[in-house]
């Protein structure tokens, strides 16, 4: 019940985190997340800040808000959150990022809670959604790459 994609970036770790964390950006990589803003007042990514992202499933439909909480947020390494009740995500979505070469690589990944309805769900549709997730992590780090890449 977990996927990732890693993605080779010739950009400083610190340079990709600060694209990632940013959740008011994630309009311009992920293909089903078209936009995003902080709640409570919040102005940037730390442990415990809420999040809300404005989703089209499968870039079709249907579309509706999702809110989020940020369970890992440190610069250059890792940014995640957790998506649904503070404390009781159905799912965690995250960036590790770890330096390599000439830059950095990095990981997008997913992880659904194990409760019995979504262990039931992944039996039965996590093969389509599974590669859904997969080619979507991938277009957003392609995305980001190209950004943080053509920086300069």
């Amino acid at each position: 019940m977990n996927e990732s994609v890693t993605v080779h970036m010739s950009a400083s770790p610190e340079a990709v985190w600060d694209l990632v964390s940013d959740v008011t950006k994630i309009g311009r990589y992920s293909p089903e997340t078209f936009e995003a803003e902080w709640l409570d007042g919040a102005t940037g990514p730390a442990v415990g800040v809420r999040f809300r992202g404005h989703v089209k499933r499968n870039g079709v439909g249907p579309i509706y808000w999702t809110t989020s909480s940020i369970t890992a947020s440190e610069p250059g390494v890792e940014f995640a959150f957790g998506v649904g009740p503070p404390g009781k995500p159905l799912s965690i979505w995250g960036y590790h990022l770890a330096p390599s070469g000439d830059g950095t690589d990095v990981t997008e990944y997913f992880r659904l809670t194990p409760t019995i309805w979504l262990r039931i769900y992944w039996t039965l549709w996590g093969w389509s959604r599974g590669k859904v997730n997969r080619e979507g992590m991938r277009t957003t780090l392609e995305r980001i790459k190209a950004e943080v890449e053509s920086a300069p």
